[in-house]
């Protein structure tokens, strides 16, 4: 009998919330942009009792990704796909925000999606970003779901994005709409897709911000969101899971906000003065 096997991407403390909570009895496998990062992962499951391996893996390369694919599938069958990955509008420029996380999360999708177990599932975490991007043309809607990964990056749409919190916008648009497109692909393997939009979850690099010069900005987002209180990577895993477990099996292509309402209060309550910049 073939071990069935957990793949994470992105080995931060969202993805490790979500990975534990869906992988006892099973092999993960944890791929990041930093080997030392999925390596201390590694450890800490360890310590809790999981069977971990580690590789190296840049979401926006093509061939790190098709690596993962052939490392997983070697270890046995891939039950369990989570996507953590990204990087954020003050992290990277415009083209990089692209590169990996609309073109990276799309090429994983597809590539997951050819060799995903019967019964398996995903999560790709998006953002609350995407839903502040007003409603785009239908075509526009079209191409970012089923232009062919390949040639994404030359839809002339996104050449001319020039700020990084729009390309940041479009990516995790993308990301909900090419799970959309690619829930039928994993359906014909008895699998199901799905895409968790996060708002503010503590977590290292959120701590730094709400620390930092930008501190007074998020306190105030903060207090004019319904839930009052920023979120924890715990309950960003407990959709997750849900989602992943035999209760969500007919939930598939599907994207969830969890983020306090802090998206409602954007469009209709009191968040409305970050249109402005946001």
């Amino acid at each position: 009998m073939m071990k069935q096997i957990s793949v994470l991407v992105g080995a931060g403390s969202i993805g490790q919330a979500i990975i534990r909570r869906v992988s006892a009895g099973k092999h993960i496998v944890l791929a990041d942009y930093s080997i030392e990062n999925a390596q201390r992962a590694a450890r800490t499951l360890e310590d809790a009792g999981f069977e971990c391996s580690t590789i190296q893996c840049d979401l926006g390369s093509k061939e790190d990704i098709l690596k993962l694919v052939e490392f997983a599938t070697n270890k046995g069958d891939v039950t369990n796909v989570v996507n953590a990955a990204g990087v954020s509008p003050s992290q990277a420029p415009v083209e990089e925000i692209l590169r990996v996380d609309l073109y990276g999360t799309s090429v994983l999708l597809e590539e997951f999606g050819k060799v995903i177990a019967e019964g398996g599932s995903g999560v790709i975490i998006s953002s609350q970003s995407g839903h502040r991007l007003p409603a785009l043309p239908q075509e526009q809607n079209d191409a970012l779901a089923t232009t062919p990964v390949d040639e994404l990056l030359d839809l002339p749409f996104l050449k001319e994005i020039n700020d990084t919190l729009k390309a940041y916008q479009y990516s995790k648009r993308c990301n909900v709409l090419r799970v959309m497109f690619e829930a039928t692909r994993w359906g014909r393997r008895g699998a199901t897709i799905n895409s968790i939009s996060p708002g503010i979850i503590i977590t290292p690099l959120a701590n730094d911000e709400l620390h930092g010069p930008r501190k007074e900005g998020y306190l105030k987002m903060i207090e004019g969101m319904p839930a009052r209180r920023a979120g924890t990577p715990d309950e960003v895993g407990d959709m997750a899971e849900f989602l992943m477990s035999s209760r969500g099996r007919f939930i598939s292509g599907a994207d969830f906000l969890v983020d306090g309402g802090c998206t409602a209060s954007y469009w209709y309550g009191d968040l409305q003065y970050l249109k402005a910049t946001h």
